[in-house]
Parts: structure tokens; C-alpha cells; sequence
């Protein structure tokens, strides 16, 4: 059975439905009898759909998809090469 722990860690993951069947079940039986983590979960599906919105109705900034991809490039030797 998740506990609150566990649940928290993996509320972006269940949200994916990227668990195995038997994990999302068990967070499922856990956010039946946690309010706390049932409010948790209900905050960052609305934030998510939030984003989603946003992102659909904003235009890009320029320059910040070639930002992201230098993110992706990064040397993981702790230089950033975004100045």
C-alpha cells in the first residue's frame, strides 16, 4: 500500500500513467482515504492543465527553444553554457 511519501514522490509519474498497474492502484487506494494527498493531487492536475493551456495559447519566445536544447547539450561538468 503508498504511503503519503510515496504518493507524493510519484504524483507526476501516476499523472503520466506511467506507473505499473499494481503501483497506481495502490496510490489510487491512498488518494480514497488521504484528503491530503487527494488535495495535492487535484493542485498539480489543475496546474497541469493550466500549463498545458497557456503553452497552446502563448507564442514562443524567440531564442527559447535553442535555449532549451543547449540545456539538453549541457556537459554535465557543471559549466552552463546559457549566459
Amino acid at each position: 500500500m503508498a504511503d503519503c511519501n510515496e504518493t507524493l514522490r510519484e504524483l507526476e509519474t501516476f499523472l503520466d500513467s506511467e506507473l505499473p498497474d499494481e503501483t497506481r492502484a495502490a496510490i489510487q487506494a491512498h488518494l480514497g482515504d488521504c484528503v491530503d494527498c487527494l488535495q495535492a493531487f487535484d493542485f498539480y492536475a489543475e496546474l497541469r492543465v493550466v500549463i498545458s493551456e497557456k503553452c497552446r495559447n502563448e507564442e514562443i519566445p524567440p531564442g527559447l527553444i535553442a535555449r532549451i536544447e543547449l540545456c539538453f547539450n549541457e556537459d554535465f561538468d557543471g559549466d552552463s553554457k546559457i549566459g
